[in-house]
């Protein structure tokens, strides 16, 4: 089960403050070049800390990073790209060793990123994307959880029925999770419906608010045999809305693994799967690879990707 941490924000102010005590960092030069490995500063940025498994191994990140005596800031700007520029920019701007990047997509974030490589100071990705000005990105691999959620919901709808797509394209592991389903469903011979783009903060409300729509225009019982979701939150808003409706024919199936997904899966309702992502392995792996990097060894690829597993009604006992 997906461990949940509460979450402690250090903000980039303050990151700021403990630099100029310190005399500020060293550039990101590796290890050889300057600095105790021990005594770096990691600037986290994400536009999506109001996600669960976001707030997880940002969490799980920070722990990695205390371990190894590192001091960690974390800025969040609740979907706001041009905002999370500024956040890049001002950890430039302080001298930080290392920039994590929480999610997101890179190429909106272009001027921050190019004013980071300008630096030295390196950036590494956390379930972002392979991209010009990021180091290493780690992430699950998410073409495989893409079609291994659209296969379970096939299978929960009996091979037929049209199915809705809820995705976010500015996440670029959501946005390769939904084309793996799309693909997944069209090879199967399965009416995609319809695709909607659900927004960041609120995914839970709007998803819910898109499904109620949804269940309007198409009351009548198989007019929608599924809802597949990018991740888990807007999966629990579709559920909400079934319910609500009194349309249990429908399937909806999720990405994450999350707490809040596993117990409405074992209720035993419309919600019937969700697929794990190794949160923890993927903190982790960051962690050493930054570590690498100030000891001077720089990764061996720009991406790593971790394998996910699929969490069903068993797995909620």
């Amino acid at each position: 089960m997906t461990r949940f941490l509460r979450y402690r924000t250090a903000p980039l102010m303050v990151l700021l403050l403990v630099l100029a005590a310190c005399g500020g960092g060293s550039g990101g030069s590796p290890e050889g070049e300057g600095g105790d490995a021990g005594d770096r500063t990691i600037a986290v940025v994400t536009p999506y800390m109001a996600n669960d498994t976001t707030r997880l191994v940002i969490e799980l990140f920070e722990e990695r990073a205390t371990e190894r005596d590192w001091t960690v800031g974390v800025t969040d700007t609740a979907g706001d790209f041009d905002r999370l520029v500024g956040a890049i920019q001002d950890a430039v701007s302080s001298e930080v060793d290392a920039i994590v990047l929480g999610m997101g997509e890179p190429e909106q974030m272009t001027a921050g990123l190019n004013a980071a490589e300008a630096a030295g100071i390196p950036v590494f990705a956390i379930d972002a994307a392979a991209a010009p000005g990021v180091l290493v990105n780690v992430t699950s691999d998410n073409e495989a959880l893409g079609r291994m959620s659209a296969e379970d919901l096939i299978e929960h709808i009996g091979g037929e029925g049209p199915v809705v797509l809820f995705t976010h394209d500015p996440h670029p592991g959501v946005r390769a999770r939904a084309a793996a389903a799309a693909e997944t469903f069209e090879a199967a011979g399965i009416e995609i419906l319809d695709k909607r783009h659900i927004e960041v903060p609120g995914p839970v409300d709007n998803a819910r608010t898109l499904t109620q729509d949804l269940l309007v225009s198409h009351s009548e019982p198989g007019s929608i045999a599924g809802i597949w979701a990018g991740w888990d939150e807007p999966a629990l808003g579709a559920t909400q809305a079934i319910e609500a409706a009194d349309r249990g024919e429908i399937a909806v199936v999720g990405i994450d693994g999350t707490d809040f997904a596993l117990e409405e899966i074992g209720k035993g309702g419309p919600f019937k799967s969700t697929v794990a992502q190794d949160w923890e392995g993927i903190a982790a792996l960051t962690a050493e690879l930054i570590e690498n990097y100030f000891d001077g060894e720089e990764p061996e690829q720009d991406q790593y990707t971790l394998p996910g597993k699929l969490l069903t009604a068993d797995d909620a006992e």
